[in-house]
């Protein structure tokens, strides 16, 4: 239900808000540690502790352990787990997806997660892979859209998730998605995508998340399922994810692999655990190592270094800097790299939903060019009307007599008043050599300029070069 989520806070696509469920109110983007009913690595109750405000569960292992399913109806899914604060339950699509067939009717999952008061309940979708055939990925989708009917039309108390399907077909995804946004649901996951991130193919991801977004609309909280690298928060928050789910921190730890914001390492080819959190400030690598305690210290870890990431996109976002962590953070892979220029090409869409006031621009890459604050100006810089003669420099020494109007000049954004020099973007700090990528676009602005006013007479004077021709 829309009242169920408030957005507080907006940048790029991504946002802060407040998500309202039966167990308390989060705020989002929030990350959610993937909890096993059978053997937590880290008790739900410290999770609590160390700052996860919510926990995603599945329900179909619980359903199919007897003992588990009887006390989690007559106990209750929040005392069974032991975790006070909202509960997501998955519905066993991973399963599915796994194995091909799970033995319980989707009806009977969800009913069974309304029953042990799952804070957000999953309909048992079909999660369709990555790169199947057309016809297989609209087959799949027609049945998953089939029991989403269903599921919304039954009375729950909780909130109800809408899986947004379609392979990579970036048209049934965001058909689906308009699908979705006129059902009664509450929250959206973009499923069958944990391929990609396992593949690296960021720069798919991209192009299915943002096909889903578009097809949603702006005002309605997004999941994205089994995003629970580090590395990946400030992608997906600038997309407009608001909750991840997290099993990387066990399954990780499991394999002896320690996170961090740049990627994963292998403790037996490390020297020095480069961290602050307790557990590496408590332990040298070697004691880490040989401690019967090491998987638990390493999921331990894992968290902190995920939990503490999702805090500093939350930071960015409130601050107006997301694209700056995002540049940094999608350098840390060539393929996260192309995840941050395949969003760059959806600028016009960016620029749509990001705010128009904020601090201070940092121009910090090529990528910056394609910022959404860019591309504003230049759809805006028609409305700078000029008549008689005109000069653009980028030389505050330059003579200026003889000139009805002087304009500043600035990669990437162009000619601009000098009355606007202090504001934002035109106060964006800036490399003294611009690149190639920001000269091109200024100059595109330039011309847009000069086009929008053909009866002035324009003379630019540029100490980087005559860019217009």
């Amino acid at each position: 239900m829309p009242d169920r989520f408030e957005i507080l806070h907006k940048d790029l696509a991504g946002r802060i808000g407040r998500l309202s469920t039966l167990h308390g109110t989060i705020e989002t983007p929030a990350l959610m540690p993937v909890v096993n009913p059978h053997l937590p690595l880290i008790p739900p109750d410290e999770l609590e502790k160390m700052g996860a405000d919510m926990v995603i569960t599945n329900s179909y292992i619980i359903h199919q352990d007897p003992d588990l399913r009887i006390q989690a109806i007559e106990r209750g899914l929040h005392d069974l787990l032991g975790f006070s604060g909202p509960i997501m339950t998955d519905s066993g699509a991973f399963q599915l997806s796994v194995y091909g067939d799970i033995d319980v009717s989707p009806l009977e999952i969800l009913n069974f997660q309304f029953a042990i008061k799952s804070d957000i309940a999953v309909p048992l979708d079909i999660p369709t892979p990555p790169d199947v055939t057309r016809e297989r990925a609209e087959s799949e989708l027609q049945i998953t859209e089939e029991r989403l009917v269903q599921a919304a039309s039954l009375e729950r108390s909780g909130l109800l998730a809408c899986p947004i399907q379609g392979s990579t077909y970036t048209d049934l995804r965001e058909k689906a998605a308009r699908f979705a946004r006129d059902l009664p649901f509450d929250v959206y996951p973009v499923g069958g995508v944990v391929p990609l991130m396992e593949a690296y193919r960021y720069r798919d991801l991209v192009d299915v998340v943002t096909s889903a977004k578009k097809g949603l609309g702006s005002g309605r909280p997004v999941h994205l399922f089994g995003a629970g690298h580090p590395m990946i928060f400030a992608l997906a928050a600038a997309m407009g994810c608001d909750l991840f789910d997290s099993a990387a921190y066990a399954l990780f730890a499991r394999q002896d692999r320690y996170l961090t914001v740049h990627g994963t390492g292998k403790l037996e080819e490390m020297s020095y655990l480069p961290c602050c959190c307790p557990v590496c400030q408590e332990h040298t690598l070697k004691e880490l190592m040989d401690s019967p305690e090491k998987t638990k210290l390493l999921a331990r870890h894992n968290l902190y270094v995920s939990l503490q990431e999702m805090k500093q996109v939350k930071e960015s976002i409130r601050e107006g800097s997301l694209w700056d962590l995002l540049e940094t953070r999608c350098r840390s892979h060539p393929r996260m790299l192309d995840g941050l220029k395949r969003l760059g090409a959806q600028s016009q869409w960016l620029e749509s939903l990001d705010s128009a006031g904020k601090s201070t621009f940092f121009y910090l890459s090529p990528e910056s060019a394609s910022r959404p604050e860019v591309m504003r100006c230049a759809r805006r810089i028609d409305r700078i009307s000029l008549q008689g003669n005109v000069l653009i420099t980028d030389d505050s020494q330059a003579d200026t007599s003889g000139f009805a109007h002087v304009l500043h000049f600035k990669p990437p954004f162009g000619p601009y008043p000098p009355e606007l020099s202090e504001t934002y973007p035109f106060n964006a700090e800036v490399p003294e050599k611009a690149d190639d990528a920001a000269i091109n676009q200024a100059a595109i602005n330039t011309e847009f300029m000069m086009r929008a006013n053909p009866d002035a007479r324009f003379c630019i004077r540029l100490k980087i070069g005559d860019l217009i021709k």
